[in-house]
C-alpha cells in the first residue's frame, strides 16, 4: 500500500486501548503500521488470545464485508498506529496493495479447512477443541538457520549476507518470506528474524528446481521488490538462478548456493 495516499487514515492507538469488541457492530476494517494488536474472544471463565496481529497484519474484514457483528474483540496490547479502512475505501485499498486480497482469500481458505474439519470430526464423533483461558499461543519456532554448517541432502542454499545465517532448500519448490501471524502459515525459508523491520512479504518469492536447475519468482501480490544481482524481478515470472548470485529482498541480501552435482 502506498503509505503517503493513506497517512489521512492513519490513527494513533493507546497501549489497552479496546478498537471493539465481540458483537460491536462495525464497518471498519484495520492494518497494523505499528505496535501490537491482541485478537480476544469470549469463552466460558473469560477471555482466550487468539493471535497478537503486528506491522502488515489486518483484521476487523468480516465485519466490514458481512455486514454482521464483530466475532471478537481487538485490543491494543502496544501502543501503535494503524490505518483504518471503511468499506468505501476498500476498493481503493485493494487496487494500491494486492498482497491484502492476496492474504484475505487466503485467510478465508483456512478458515474453511479448519471449518471442514471440524464438522469431520463431529460426524466421527470426536470432541473439537476447545479454547482455555491463558495467553496468545507462542507460534512454533522458525525453521533453524544453520551458522557454518551445509547438510548434504539439502538442494540448495540461501545465507543472510548481514547474520551470516544459513537457510537449506530440501524441496523442489521452497517459499521464502516471513510467518503470517493471521494465517499461522510458516515460509519453507523463515526470514523473520533476519528482517526485523518486516519489509518482506510473508509470501515474497519462490525458489522451484526443475531437471536440476534452480529458477526464482517473485510471488503474485509481493511489496517492496526482488532482485536478482541488482536487477528487478518480475512479478510471477520464473528467472534462472546460479550458484553465487545475490538475490535481494527489499532490503535484505542472500546469496545463493546451488548444491555440487
Amino acid at each position: 500500500m502506498a503509505a503517503d495516499k493513506f497517512a489521512k487514515f492513519l490513527t494513533h492507538f493507546p497501549e489497552g486501548h479496546v478498537l471493539f469488541r465481540e458483537g460491536d457492530h462495525g464497518e471498519d476494517m484495520y492494518i497494523v503500521q505499528s505496535g501490537r494488536v491482541a485478537i480476544k474472544k469470549k469463552v466460558r471463565d473469560g477471555e482466550t488470545v487468539l493471535a497478537v496481529l503486528e506491522k502488515g497484519d489486518f483484521f476487523g474484514e468480516m465485519a466490514m464485508l458481512e455486514r454482521l457483528p464483530r466475532s471478537a474483540s481487538a485490543e491494543m496490547q502496544e501502543a501503535g498506529d494503524l490505518i483504518v479502512i471503511s468499506g468505501d475505501m476498500f476498493g481503493d485499498m485493494i487496487k494500491s496493495n494486492p498482497e491484502i486480497a492476496v492474504r484475505m482469500l487466503r485467510k478465508q481458505s483456512i478458515r474453511l479447512r479448519d471449518t471442514n474439519k471440524q464438522l469431520e470430526e463431529a460426524l466421527r464423533g470426536q470432541p473439537t477443541a476447545v479454547p482455555v483461558r491463558g495467553p496468545a499461543p507462542t507460534p512454533p519456532p522458525p525453521r533453524a538457520a544453520h551458522e557454518g554448517t551445509m547438510q548434504a541432502e539439502a538442494q540448495a542454499y540461501f545465507i543472510s549476507v548481514s547474520t551470516g545465517n544459513v537457510f537449506p532448500v530440501f524441496s523442489n519448490e521452497a517459499l521464502l518470506g516471513r510467518y503470517d501471524s493471521v494465517t499461522g502459515m510458516r515460509p519453507d525459508v523463515d526470514l523473520t528474524n533476519e528482517d526485523q523491520s518486516r519489509n518482506i512479504s510473508r509470501r515474497h518469492a519462490r525458489l522451484v528446481t526443475k531437471d536440476g536447475k534452480h529458477f526464482v519468482a517473485e510471488e503474485i501480490g509481493t511489496m517492496n521488490g526482488t532482485y536478482l544481482n541488482g536487477k528487478k524481478l518480475a512479478n510471477g515470472v520464473l528467472t534462472p538462478i546460479a550458484d553465487g548470485d545475490e538475490l535481494t529482498l527489499c532490503r535484505l541480501v542472500l546469496n545463493f548456493k546451488a548444491r555440487a552435482h
